[in-house]
C-alpha cells in the first residue's frame, strides 16, 4: 500500500511516501520519498529526496502555496527523485489536522461533511486547519478520487476527564466551545505505544509522562494508554514555555497591557505567540540550541530562559504526575526532548525522591530509541524519536485495510 502524508502547517509543508505490505512493520520504516516547504510571503524553499539518495533543492518565487506544494508533489512521479510512474499509484492519503474539536478521535476518511467539520473548527485553529484544508483540495485536483484520511492532532485528548477538560470561568463557555482540547496528540499517542513496544510491557499497565519539546512544547499524562490530562489547551498557547511561545501567563496580564498599553487583540496574540518563550527572555533566539551554547559562553538573559523553561517543565511534570499518581516512564521527544542533553538532564535533577536515576553517559550520546535511566531507576527515562507522519500513515494502513477486509467479507 503507498501511502501520501501531507503534513500541513502554516508556515511549512511536509510530505512523506510510505510503501506498506501486507503487515505492518514492527519499527518504524525510512519513506521512499520524503520532501519539505517553508514559505516566506511568495517565496517558497523546496527541498525533496528518495530512499536512492536522489536529492532536489529549489528556491522559487510562486504565485501561491498550491503552486508550491504541486511543484513538490510532482518530484513523486517525475525527473530524478521519481519514485512512483503516475500519481494513480498512490492508494491513499492521510492528513494531519490540528483541530478536530470533541467530534473526531479516530482516523477518519474524508468526506463532505468531515471536510465542512474540518471547516468550522477553523475559528479555533485559522493558520492550520484551512492550509489542511487547501491540502486536501490540492489532492483532490491531483490526484483525484484517492481516499484520503484525516488523523487528529486533538484525537488522542478527547476523552479527557471534564475535571481537567473544563476551564473554571464562567460554565456558559463549555456550550460556546471553551475547552480543554490538547495538541501534539499525533506524536503523545505515538510514543506511549512505542514505549511500551520497547519495554516489553502492555501499555495498559503504565502510567506515563510524554514530554513533546520542540518550538512547541506540552506534556500529556498517560494511563491504561489514555490521556488524562495535558498542557495545551484552548490553543496551543497554553502550558508550557516554548520557543516563540509564552505558555501559561496570568490573564490580568492581557487585560492589563489593554488597558495600560492600548494592545489590540492582534498585536497580543502576535506577541503572546511570536515574541516571547525562550526567544522573549534569551533577546537572541527561540532555539535551545543557541540558548544553550549562549548560556554557556555567559549570557545572563540566555541562562535566564533556559532556567525558567527547566522550571516550568518540572513543574508540568510534577502536575502530571500527581494526576496519575505515580510515574513508570518517563518520555522525551520532539527537536529538544530527542537532542538536548542538557535539558533532558536539568529536568530529571530533581525527581531523585522518587528513585529516578539518569545515566550520565548514556543521557550526554543519546540518538535514537532508547532507555537513558540506570539499570537501578525505579522511573524508566526514555527517548523517543518523534514520527508523526509514521504514525499517520499507519493509522491509514490500519483504516484502509479494516475497510477492505469488510468488503471482502461482505462479497
Amino acid at each position: 500500500m503507498k501511502i501520501l502524508v501531507l503534513n500541513s502547517g502554516s508556515s511549512s509543508q511536509k510530505s512523506c511516501l510510505y510503501d506498506i505490505g501486507k503487515t505492518l512493520p514492527d519499527h518504524p520504516p525510512a519513506p521512499v520519498w520524503e520532501g519539505k516547504i517553508e514559505w516566506d510571503d511568495n517565496h517558497a524553499d523546496i527541498q525533496a529526496q528518495n530512499s536512492q539518495g536522489a536529492q532536489l533543492k529549489n528556491s522559487v518565487n510562486v504565485a501561491s502555496r498550491s503552486d508550491a506544494i504541486d511543484q513538490l508533489l510532482d518530484t513523486l512521479w517525475n525527473g530524478k527523485l521519481r519514485v512512483l510512474s503516475a500519481p494513480s499509484e498512490v492508494d491513499v492519503v492521510g492528513h494531519r489536522i490540528v483541530h478536530g474539536g470533541k467530534s473526531f478521535k479516530e482516523a477518519t476518511a474524508i468526506t463532505p461533511e468531515v471536510k465542512s467539520a474540518i471547516a468550522r473548527m477553523s475559528v479555533f485553529a485559522p493558520l492550520h486547519n484551512r492550509a489542511e484544508l487547501e491540502g486536501i483540495e490540492i489532492i483532490e485536483q491531483r490526484i483525484g478520487t484517492v481516499p484520503q484520511v484525516a488523523v487528529f492532532d486533538t484525537g488522542f485528548h478527547t476523552q479527557l476527564p471534564d475535571a481537567a477538560a473544563v476551564y473554571p470561568g464562567p460554565y456558559e463557555w463549555l456550550a460556546q466551545g471553551i475547552r480543554r482540547y490538547g495538541f501534539h496528540g499525533i506524536n503523545h499517542q505515538y510514543c506511549a505505544e512505542r514505549t511500551a513496544q520497547l519495554l516489553g510491557r502492555d501499555i495498559r499497565s503504565l502510567k506515563l509522562v510524554t514530554c513533546h519539546l520542540g518550538n512547541g512544547c506540552s506534556l500529556a499524562a498517560i494511563r491504561e494508554g489514555r490521556s488524562i490530562d495535558t498542557t495545551m489547551g484552548f490553543t496551543p498557547l497554553e502550558g508550557l514555555m516554548m520557543g516563540t511561545r509564552s505558555g501559561s501567563v496570568d490573564p490580568g496580564i492581557i487585560t492589563y497591557l489593554m488597558r495600560q498599553g492600548g494592545f489590540t487583540g492582534h498585536q497580543l496574540d502576535e506577541m503572546l505567540n511570536t515574541r516571547s518563550g525562550l526567544l522573549g527572555i534569551s533577546g537572541i533566539s527561540g532555539d535551545m540550541r543557541q540558548i544553550v551554547a549562549a548560556m554557556k559562553g555567559g549570557h545572563s538573559r540566555s541562562k535566564l530562559a533556559f532556567d525558567i523553561f527547566v522550571h516550568r517543565l518540572q513543574a508540568g511534570v510534577g502536575a502530571m504526575i500527581a494526576v496519575l499518581e505515580g510515574i513508570d516512564v518517563l518520555v522525551f521527544t520532539a527537536g529538544i526532548g530527542e537532542n538536548s542533553s542538557d535539558v533532558r538532564w536539568a529536568a530529571c535533577a530533581n525527581f531523585g525522591f522518587l528513585g529516578l536515576k539518569l545515566d550520565a553517559a548514556k543521557n550526554a550520546q543519546a540518538s535514537g530509541d532508547q532507555d537513558i535511566a540506570l539499570p537501578d531507576s525505579t522511573v524508566r527515562v526514555l527517548i523517543v524519536r518523534a514520527q508523526e507522519d509514521w504514525a499517520i500513515a499507519r493509522d491509514c494502513w490500519r483504516l484502509i485495510s479494516a475497510r477492505s477486509q469488510g468488503h471482502a467479507r461482505a462479497t
